[in-house]
């Protein structure tokens, strides 16, 4: 498949929303791996908001490329424990 379908792109839209409602920053406030925590969590949002917006916009392209760079810095951060994800299998390390 060379396109990115409505169908594909909604799916993994619901995917990256779900992992943003039940990750847990795991650092305590006020630590620097606190802060790195919270910039990932910015970063995965933003791009979050991006996705949704060139969806509306009708540009699924740029909106996969969002998306994925969003669920990218939510699995960045399980990966390195700044995160608490769960084993729903919506993360790429678990």
């Amino acid at each position: 498949m060379r396109e990115v379908t409505k169908e594909k792109l909604e799916k993994y839209l619901n995917i990256t929303e779900k992992a943003l409602q039940i990750i847990t920053i795991l650092p305590p406030e006020g630590s620097q791996l606190r802060k790195a925590a919270d910039d990932l969590l910015m970063m995965a949002t933003s791009y979050f908001k991006d996705a949704c917006y060139y969806k509306e916009k009708g540009d699924y392209v740029t909106a996969f490329a969002c998306v994925n760079y969003a669920h990218g810095y939510i699995d960045a951060g399980v990966r390195l424990g700044l995160f608490l994800g769960d084993s729903s299998g919506l993360f790429a390390f678990e």
